[in-house]
């Protein structure tokens, strides 16, 4: 059973690899291959999710690279599978012929093959890899097309952001380690001692946010739309935001075990979701809506994260997933036909192509949460399990929900229009579009549409209790008669307004509708509070560094230099003098002793007598 699993996580990231490197020198080849691995992949997780196997492998002492497919890990493994399949066949038709498709198709597998590895992992150090990996993946999906600064800015934003929060990973492995859980298994870490426990707990909701797009990261997926259609579609929908909400999903018993986390991780995903839905109320670029909307749904999971509802939080996760991966293909279908995402300019865009626009108008109906369609069940799974927290969080979790039906219905509203007399002069403002459609197009966004539609039933009663019993959530609340019937009305009341109200101006104020289309400003905060004061504190330490510490080994260098003259001064001019000095006395002295050697016996008969005279002398002065 075991060879299942390791063809599910080696083939993706196996083939990525192969593909990545080949260039465009296959640009032909590499769809239908990038196509058919994806496929086998489905295959792979259809067959893992039903036979639940399980490896190991030694990794450090004591510690163990585990991968398993549990009940929550096979609902996941197939989503990311059939998403990844559907993504990669639409792009197939997506990018020119002198573009790098091996690249692009490659990166798509192994991020895919990561995420694989990250939802089946059972230890913190194999899950902390495949977080790794996903991250520098997503960096280069991005910013794939770099040759535009913005786009590679973006994606240095991005990676920034969600890099930053990962080191709590870093943290709770350290803490984990430090309390006594010495295999870092993720079942395990509810057993670290306190104080690491908390600690360790604090590591992963903030990489868990991090990732998830959650407040106050959420900016970064603003920034990630600059990247190809195709990649929003996959990392933005069933992957990499998700990661985080599933991370959270598969730790609640952590979460209980700290008792401040679980209210602290539902409350930051109730205001997400309400924060974020209206800032994509206030989109008029139709990426940033379903980016900032992407941002509010994941909120709901992780809300019911918060709350205990891992049911709740997976139904809504699985429906999401297909609702916004078709959401996002289709806005990618019209940005290469009509080279804009701006929603003015995408006025009766589902008129002019009739079946994207039915497949955007059911998936953002399901977004908007209206019945019977598949988010309106998953919310009021995840609001049940929200109402045990309280009656507050109840009611903020219903609010973010009214607001989801109404950024919904607004971008329905504006492509279901009638064509204006000249939409043409709205064209072309991101790329020059190619007024078509890809034949590739139309059989994911059905497929993706239908499961968006479908995915309901498994809030149903007999399903619901299947999926309990599958994740292990035997004891969660259900939404009782009149949850459904309030969510509902909630729904059709804000859809109709959204309806009424769409074609103009809404009365709020100008500070706060600014804000909004600016996601709060989150960014230029986190530039203010964080990326200025660091970079200010580099400088700081480079200008200490160059005037300090390279001053004071300059000087010492300049001192040793002026001692160094000094000493060969001295040498030259005292010792060296002294030395010549008693050297020119002993020739001098030498030349006087010479002079009397004259070789005549008479001279040395004279000196002797003189000599002689001399003694006398001093013997007679003496005495």
């Amino acid at each position: 059973m075991s060879a299942v699993l390791w063809l599910l996580i080696a083939l993706p990231l196996g083939a990525g690899a192969v593909l990545a490197l080949t260039g465009p020198r296959r640009n032909r080849l590499v769809p239908a291959l990038g196509a058919a691995v994806a496929a086998v992949v489905l295959g792979a997780a259809i067959a893992a999710a039903v036979t639940r196997p399980a490896a190991s492998a030694p990794l450090f002492a004591g510690m163990e690279a585990g991968l398993a497919v549990d009940g929550l890990s096979a609902v996941m493994v197939v989503t990311v599978a059939a998403v990844t399949l559907a993504v990669l066949v639409f792009a197939a038709g997506e990018f020119a012929a002198d573009e790098n498709r091996g690249r692009f198709f490659g990166l798509m597998l192994l991020f895919a093959g990561a995420m694989l590895v990250a939802v089946t992992a059972t230890t913190l150090p194999l899950l902390l890899m495949a977080w790794e990996v996903m991250g520098a993946a997503s960096w280069a999906l991005i910013g794939y097309r770099w040759r535009r600064p913005e786009r590679a800015e973006a994606a240095d934003v991005a990676f920034l952001t969600t890099r930053a929060a990962d080191l709590g990973l870093y943290l709770a492995a350290g803490a984990a380690v430090a309390g006594g859980v010495g295999s870092l298994r993720l079942d395990a870490l509810p057993n670290a001692a306190s104080p690491w426990l908390h600690v360790a707990t604090a590591g992963i909701v903030v990489a868990a946010l991090g990732k998830s797009a959650q407040l106050p990261f959420s900016f970064w997926l603003s920034r990630a739309m600059q990247g190809p259609s195709p990649v929003s579609a996959l990392l933005h929908s069933a992957t990499m935001v998700a990661a985080g909400a599933y991370l959270l999903l598969r730790l609640v018993p952590l979460l209980d075990a700290t008792r401040w986390a679980g209210p602290a991780v539902a409350w930051a995903g109730a205001v997400t979701a309400l924060a974020l839905g209206l800032v994509a109320v206030a989109q008029t670029d139709l990426k940033q809506l379903l980016a900032a909307s992407t941002s509010a749904q994941i909120g709901f999971m992780v809300l019911a994260a918060g709350s205990g509802g891992v049911a709740g939080g997976t139904t809504q996760l699985v429906a999401h997933a297909a609702t916004k991966s078709g959401l996002f293909l289709a806005a990618g279908a019209w940005l290469t036909a009509l080279g804009t995402r701006q929603l003015p300019a995408l006025r009766g865009a589902a008129r002019r192509y009739r079946p994207v626009g039915a497949a955007f108008t059911v998936g953002a109906l399901t977004l908007a949460g209206l019945p019977p369609l598949s988010l309106w069940a998953a919310k009021d799974e995840v609001l049940a399990a929200a109402r045990t927290g309280g009656t507050a969080l109840y009611a903020a979790g219903l609010a973010a929900a009214a607001v989801a039906a109404v950024y919904s219905v607004k971008a329905v509203r504006y492509v279901t229009r009638p064509l204006p007399e000249t939409p043409q002069a709205g064209y072309d403002t991101e790329q020059r579009g190619t007024r078509r459609v890809a034949r590739t197009a139309s059989v994911p966004l059905f497929a993706l549409t239908l499961a968006a539609a479908v995915l309901g039933v498994l809030a149903l009663p007999g399903p619901a209790s299947w999926l309990k019993r599958l994740v292990g959530a035997r004891g969660e609340p259900s939404p009782a008669p009149w949850e459904l019937g309030l969510s509902a009305g909630v729904a059709f009341a804000a859809a109709g307004l959204a309806w009424r109200c769409a074609s103009g101006p809404v009365p709020v104020p100008r500070t706060a509708a600014g804000a909004a289309r600016g996601w709060l400003y989150l960014e230029q905060a986190a530039r203010t509070v964080v990326a200025r004061p660091v970079l200010g504190l580099a400088r700081t330490l480079a200008a200490f560094d160059d005037r300090v510490v390279d001053g004071a080994v300059r000087r010492t260098a300049r001192g040793g230099l002026a001692t160094a003259r000094l000493a060969r001064r001295l040498d030259d001019g005292v010792v060296d003098g002294a030395v010549r000095a008693v050297a020119a006395s002993l020739r001098r002295l030498g030349r006087w002793a010479r002079r009397p050697q004259t070789g005549l016996l008479h001279q040395y008969y004279a000196q002797a007598a003189v000599g002689f005279l001399v003694l006398v002398l001093i013997v007679l002065l003496v005495r």
